[in-house]
């Protein structure tokens, strides 16, 4: 065979079989013939043999006997949401007003869990995986299906709690996440696509990664191992088979149904297990910490105006009386850089640091003050979930606010959410509407829920909110 006959072989294999078994077998036909030209064709065939079961007297390494514990501790997670459709789509006119035409339909989803404890049969997933479900199940690897109990959620966080009650459970140990270090071998386990449970594997790509748009409060573990629809809530592993992550989201510019570009995102079983354990001690919801302060990036304009030799930090523009940044001493006009050690660069960075604490945790901040460095000590209070409108201004009654969604933050909106409407209240006839976002109002500024209340110490004699709804804004006078 000449040289350019087994070019064509291998071009042709290419084609058939994929480019990495034509390369292997192309470069298996060339090299003999450049030794040999004369070769029999046996001679080529070693380059294409599997790979042998020893090497140097050792078996190859293999990571099924540490998957043999870890798989029957990953469930896929089923759910069922029952939604109204009606032919009239969103008009609340004409849905009024022929509600025998909307039928009923049964939304169906997919995602992942891992059991963390099994004799008292806890499972953590993600918050979106279960979100507005009316039914869950939870399918073991066993092949058992089980209905699963709602414990509770962070949506901020985006973990989830389940309980489930059967026999003969098994668990996976969570292992110290804060030890992860970049080069780190994981391996993921789900159910991606609704496929079955199937596992992939990676290092890790970073640590403490935040900044991503529409995930809430961030503190992800990057990893290259392939996590795509249907693994979230599944269980990221090192190779002792203990538990660092809740996998959570992959990153793909064309979509996550694209599939996975090596860009997959885990909670780090430090963040899900304070979480978890705050659902169970607290009826299902967290109670976080906050400083009480408001905050703005640090430009280049405000860094040369305070003195300072680079453009980062969060410089504080409000401080709420009785919070814990008052009583830590901090005022307007200071420059956070840094909190328990972790870099601020900015508003973003400090709110997300604030979310990711308990309440009663003390934070040491890195300040500095008219361009000196200050170091000042904070035990973090109470953030409060929701305000009722008549609590801030009559005209606002029937309404309540609530701390905006991180995810919405995440997405560029700042401000407080409209969290229900009482029909027939007076914030009803002012057409306030439940999950309009307040970004703006005459009342004094303010970004989230404490600025909002603290903005009413003395209210206008006329009020307008400007709000966003459907993603359109418009000016709301409050009679």
């Amino acid at each position: 065979m000449t040289t350019a006959s087994k070019t064509l072989l291998a071009l042709t294999l290419a084609a058939a079989f994929g480019g990495f078994a034509a390369t292997a077998i192309r470069e298996g036909l060339e090299a003999p013939a450049r030794a040999e030209p004369s070769a029999p064709a046996a001679a080529i065939a070693p380059t294409v043999a599997a790979l042998p079961a020893v090497v140097s007297g050792q078996p190859l390494p293999s990571l099924a006997p540490m998957l043999a514990k870890v798989t029957p501790a990953v469930v896929s997670v089923h759910t069922k949401q029952r939604v109204r459709v009606s032919p009239f789509g969103n008009d609340p006119i004409f849905r009024r007003m022929f509600p025998e035409l909307s039928q009923e339909r049964i939304n169906e989803s997919l995602g992942s869990g891992v059991i963390v404890d099994a004799q008292r049969g806890y499972v953590l997933t993600n918050h979106h995986v279960i979100e507005g479900a009316d039914e869950v199940s939870v399918t073991l690897a066993d092949g058992r299906t089980l209905t699963a109990e709602f414990v509770g959620s962070d949506p901020d966080t985006d973990v989830a709690l389940m309980r489930i009650k059967a026999p003969n459970l098994t668990a996976l140990p969570m292992a110290d996440s804060g030890a992860l270090r970049v080069g780190d071998f994981v391996v993921a386990v789900g159910n991606p696509f609704g496929i079955g449970q199937t596992v992939t594997s990676g290092i890790v790509s970073a640590v403490g990664r935040s900044g991503l748009r529409g995930l809430g409060f961030q503190n992800f573990i990057q990893t290259d191992a392939s996590i795509n629809p249907g693994n979230s809530g599944g269980a990221l592993v090192n190779l002792n088979g203990e538990l660092v992550g809740i996998n959570t989201a992959s990153f793909n510019p064309r979509g996550s149904m694209a599939g996975n570009i090596g860009l997959g995102f885990a909670i780090p079983t430090s963040l899900a297990r304070n979480i978890m354990g705050q659902l169970i001690a607290n009826n299902g919801v967290v109670i976080r910490g906050t400083l009480g302060l408001e905050s703005q990036d640090v430009d280049a304009r405000i860094a040369q105006a305070l003195g300072l030799p680079e453009a980062r930090g969060a410089v504080v523009t409000q401080v709420f009386s009785g919070s814990a940044a008052a009583a830590a001493g901090v005022k307007v006009g200071d420059v956070i850089l840094s909190a328990n050690g972790e870099r601020i660069d900015g508003r973003d960075a400090l709110r997300n640091f604030e979310g990711l604490q308990a309440v009663g945790g003390r934070i040491a901040l890195d300040v500095r003050r008219d361009g000196k460095p200050l170091q000042l000590t904070a035990t973090l209070r109470a953030q409060p979930k929701a305000f009722a409108g008549l609590e801030l201004d009559p005209r606002l009654n029937g309404a309540t606010f609530a701390e905006l969604p991180e995810r919405l933050r995440q997405a560029g909106l700042s401000g407080v959410l409209v969290e229900s409407v009482e029909r027939g209240s007076r914030a009803e006839a002012n057409r306030l509407r439940k999950d309009d976002v307040v970004i703006a109002s005459n009342a004094g500024n303010f970004e989230d829920l404490p600025g909002f209340r603290a903005s009413f110490t003395q209210a206008p004699a006329q009020l307008v909110l400007r709000i966003v709804r459907g993603g359109r804004p418009a000016d709301l006078l409050m009679q």
